[in-house]
């Protein structure tokens, strides 16, 4: 049954698909314990959230209050912020690879009166931090074994979730008519969420959204993608404190009734895909060109007949595609090609992911256009979407039945994208669902947006709301994009522009995105600002050096940032060289250095959503960038 109105706020959701949809009884959650899923039912998980309320509300907390979370994607989780939400609580989830000093100054940016915390390694952060954030009252670990050094006398009390729950279960015969009559009383308008977007520069700003926001997104995206229904199962992964991840998966499943199964972690994703077989997973640009290279060197590294059948395979498989993709009708010949690749290849590499996958949804960063490509090739579809924290995140997705490669997709129904010419401020073109057409195309320009997804605005922050939110309610997005046959693509941001000492615009991300493509090449920032030519600072897969170069572990631990071996700059250049045949002359790298280790969101260089900040990497590395431009014999200098 399809769900009926009364869906209006986040808490409301759940309810009305133990109403209209499921049994109190049916499974809503599963979570690893030793070697089991165990299930969840809905039932437990609306008992557990109404003890947590009750307990919130024993100690004080009211409607509008600030509640933050610090965990890894978890049924607690889910109770913890079903809870908040039916008694008018704001929840403000924050990254866990985030510094004690972010932590702190979005506990008291936000005032935050309590913090629900996943492990002990971030109790410690917590613990050393919590003296400093005055309305902090209570620290929630969900583990019991917790210990707080005798040096640390805490403000703030401190409670473990199971005595929470406890404690709410004596209690809540007192308060569950306070519970219901407030869950009821909330408005839409009301602030659901407070996101604290990182930034590549500045201070992080809380990011408010609606129950309105956050619901209607779910509602349009649904629209767009309406195969979604409740005999899915979802894998989570990525970080429930991510706008993405919420949306994607935690709040489409209370929308229409899907289970969510709790990935252990990354490292064991690949086992737990063959466990859940899931239908729907959510993932990053990221892990998708992992499992391109991976498939790709499994299948060609030795050689022979092996290498042979999959490279044969993927040429059949693109035939096929592009065929369907034409909406014509592959021949009897082709057909036939393509269920013997689908036999010998295909099909093996879908089983790794339980086999059962309707779809994966690609989000946060641009896809490469040839690793979407690869997953069409093998039949595995990859729907790439688009948004920002800002937009609760949607606001384009790919159709199920329509792949246009390095694209987002089409609009969502109920909003508008237009296309904003960043000099002169004209409005290029305003697209919306309905206007779509399979061959519109326009100019570039920045992509500005408007409708239901909207945040409310930046938390205490009247001026930089103002600066992104126009007198036209257009929400300026900062992102370079355009129509390519009726989707909208983005080609870069605005921040992230280079302009030459020609004043030559140039933006990094295509660029990049070729580059790529080599297996060799696993992080590329591109460099070039007020400079005369490209260069670049490469980081290659520390297990590709490792098996080329018979590396050790101690190789990449030592002082040393970038690697000086004339060996492994050669093996490098090469596909450089290759590569670079496809860009313009002037979009060419002329030089790079290669770093041994990644990027980190310790040093400030990455956010938690693993964008790169480019002000301080490249003040981070500004002496090698400088000697790099001053060597004569630049390999790449055509």
């Amino acid at each position: 049954m399809e769900p009926d109105s009364n869906t209006s706020t986040i808490p409301k959701l759940l309810r009305n698909v133990v109403q209209n949809i499921h049994t109190q009884s049916a499974t809503f959650m599963l979570t690893k314990v030793a070697n089991n899923w165990q299930p969840i039912t809905y039932q437990q998980t609306l008992d557990n959230a109404d003890y947590i309320a009750a307990y919130l509300l024993s100690i004080g907390i009211k409607k509008g209050d600030r509640l933050a979370l610090i965990i890894e994607n978890s049924p607690e989780y889910v109770y913890y912020d079903q809870a908040l939400q039916q008694i008018g609580c704001i929840n403000t989830s924050i990254y866990p690879t985030l510094s004690e000093t972010d932590i702190a100054y979005i506990l008291n940016d936000s005032g935050s009166k309590t913090i629900l915390v996943g492990n002990s390694f971030l109790l410690k952060k917590i613990t050393t931090i919590a003296n400093n954030c005055p309305q902090l009252i209570r620290i929630i670990p969900i583990f019991d074994d917790y210990k707080i050094p005798e040096s640390i006398q805490l403000n703030a009390g401190i409670i473990n979730l199971q005595e929470v729950l406890q404690q709410g279960k004596t209690q809540i015969t007192q308060h569950l008519a306070t519970i219901n009559q407030i869950r009821e009383a909330i408005s839409p308008l009301d602030i659901s969420s407070l996101i604290y977007t990182s930034g590549t520069t500045g201070i992080p700003k809380g990011v408010m959204l609606t129950h309105a926001n956050l619901v209607e997104n779910v509602k349009s995206s649904l629209k767009q993608i309406p195969v979604i229904d409740k005999n899915d199962t979802f894998l989570s992964f990525l970080p429930l404190s991510h706008i993405f991840e919420r949306t994607a998966t935690y709040h489409i499943s209370c929308y229409a009734g899907c289970k969510i199964a709790f990935a252990q972690s990354l490292e064991l994703l690949a086992k737990n895909m063959a466990e859940i077989k899931p239908t729907v997973i959510a993932c990053v640009p990221r892990l998708l060109e992992r499992i391109h290279d991976k498939a790709i060197k499994a299948a060609t590294s030795k050689g022979g007949v092996k290498k042979q059948i999959f490279l044969w395979a993927l040429a059949t498989g693109e035939a096929y595609r592009k065929v369907k993709e034409n909406e014509k009708t592959p021949n009897m010949a082709l057909n036939l090609k393509n269920t013997i690749a689908n036999k010998l290849v295909f099909s093996k590499i879908r089983e790794k992911t339980g086999g059962r996958l309707k779809f994966m949804i690609s989000g946060g960063a641009a896809l490469p256009k040839n690793v979407g490509e690869f997953f069409g090739n093998l039949n595995i579809k990859i729907l790439e979407g688009y948004g920002l924290t800002e937009t609760s995140p949607v606001v384009a997705v790919t159709e199920l039945h329509r792949q246009v490669y390095g694209t987002v997709g089409r609009v969502l129904p109920n909003l508008e994208i237009a296309i904003q010419n960043t000099e002169t401020k004209e409005i290029i073109t305003i697209q919306t669902h309905q206007s779509f057409h399979k061959n519109f195309e326009c100019a570039e320009g920045e992509i500005i947006i408007r409708g239901h997804c909207i945040m409310k605005g930046y938390w205490n922050k009247p001026t930089e709301t103002a600066e992104v939110i126009d007198s036209q309610n257009w929400f300026h997005t900062g992102d370079i994009g355009r129509f390519y046959e009726g989707n909208l693509q983005i080609t870069d941001r605005i921040k992230n522009m280079l302009v030459n000492s020609f004043g030559k615009n140039i933006y990094p991300t295509p660029i990049e995105n070729t580059y790529l493509k080599s297996p060799k090449i696993e992080t590329i920032f591109l460099i070039g600002d007020k400079r005369e030519h490209p260069t670049a600072i490469i980081i290659c897969p520390k297990e590709t050096l490792q098996e080329t170069f018979g590396l050790q572990n101690t190789f990449f631990d030592n002082d040393q940032i970038f690697i000086n071996n004339t060996a492994i700059y050669q093996w490098l250049a090469s596909d450089i060289k290759k590569l670079s045949t496809q860009l313009a002359k002037f979009e060419r790298i002329k030089n790079f250095i290669i770093k041994k280790n990644p990027f980190t969101i310790e040093n400030g260089e990455v956010t938690p959503s693993l964008k790169l900040k480019r002000k301080i990497i490249e003040t981070n590395y500004a002496q090698a960038i400088n000697e790099m431009y001053q060597q004569n014999d630049n390999t790449f200098i055509e």
